[in-house]
């Protein structure tokens, strides 16, 4: 990966939450977060 996409993939990720902040106030990053914790959980039983 280089440079250049790395600061790309970053500045859209950032906008993204700035975004769901300024629309939504968090609700889409709190919605990923807990998706991802069930998936942490999930991923843990199966080790």
């Amino acid at each position: 990966m280089t440079n250049r996409l790395a600061l790309a993939l970053a500045f859209l990720v950032i906008l993204a939450f700035v975004t769901d902040r300024l629309l939504t106030q968090g609700a889409a990053s709190l919605f990923v977060a807990r998706k991802f914790l069930v998936f942490i959980d999930w991923i843990a039983f199966w080790r």
